[in-house]
């Protein structure tokens, strides 16, 4: 299964940064550290209409390579002319081919804000998410324990930082919210098959109280399905694919915002 893949090599990763000391030097250079990137993130998916958070991906374990050519820094900075309200930024290094630099140098290269998007298992990711510049973390409930996952949370909001919480069924929304969650991600492709689902938003935003944001993930390629997850109550959608194999991803992204506002 590709979930439970993604976090024993996380684990992993973890614990040759706790072994070598990288993590106690994060968490020593994170000290008294606080970002006011996380309201920002906030902020921007909380905005009047549905709101794009757009992906910068090379790679992934069910596509492959999705972008030979990848000049991620013209890329992010396409999306923010084009209206993006935030990046998305894979730093998953094996099967999503992302990295830390390119967080870093994209949360340089932009004033929009950005998330780190990869498979954190735990606190010393959240401290190197902080410092290299991200304004959000994304925590999969999935990988997650419910202590881990409150752990993970509560470092993310001392740091400053937004956490999107993701989910994909009931229970995990519930999980999310009595934690507090603030920001909720329905991922409508199940990590441990790849199969698809659009139709998760529709059943699954109910459960969830206004107040707290709802982001629709994966499998949206069309400003149709743009406006599908806005009609089921989505704040804000996060898309990849769709845009990153765009010939034009700012005017694909210009027109889909264009498309979902026209009708609201």
């Amino acid at each position: 299964m590709i979930l439970d893949t993604m976090a024993a090599e996380s684990r992993a990763r973890v614990r040759r940064m706790k072994a070598d000391g990288t993590a106690a030097r994060l968490r020593e250079a994170a000290e008294g550290f606080h970002t006011a990137g996380g309201a920002r993130f906030r902020e921007r998916l909380a905005a009047p209409g549905l709101s794009f958070i757009c992906e910068l991906k090379k790679a992934s374990p069910s596509k492959g390579v999705i972008a030979e050519e990848f000049p991620y820094l013209s890329i992010a900075k396409e999306y923010e002319a084009a209206g993006a309200a935030a990046l998305s930024c894979l730093t998953e290094p094996l099967h999503f081919l992302g990295s830390l630099d390119i967080l870093r140098e994209t949360a340089q290269a932009v004033s929009i804000p950005v998330l780190r998007k990869d498979f954190l298992t735990d606190t010393c990711q959240v401290d190197e998410a902080a410092l290299a510049g991200a304004s959000a973390v994304l925590l999969i409930a999935a990988m997650l324990t419910d202590a881990e996952l409150r752990r993970l949370y509560e470092r993310a909001k001392a740091l400053g930082l937004a956490a999107l919480v993701e989910t994909h069924s009931a229970e995990e929304v519930r999980r999310a919210l009595d934690m507090g969650a603030e920001l909720i991600g329905i991922n409508h492709r199940n990590l441990q098959d790849f199969s698809m689902d659009l139709s998760l938003t529709e059943r699954l935003r109910p459960l969830i109280p206004a107040g707290v944001a709802v982001v629709a993930e994966s499998g949206l390629a069309e400003a149709a399905d743009m406006r599908r997850m806005a009609a089921a109550g989505a704040d804000a959608v996060l898309v990849g694919e769709a845009f990153m194999r765009a010939e034009d991803r700012g005017t694909l992204l210009r027109n889909c915002i264009r498309e979902t506002r026209r009708r609201e």
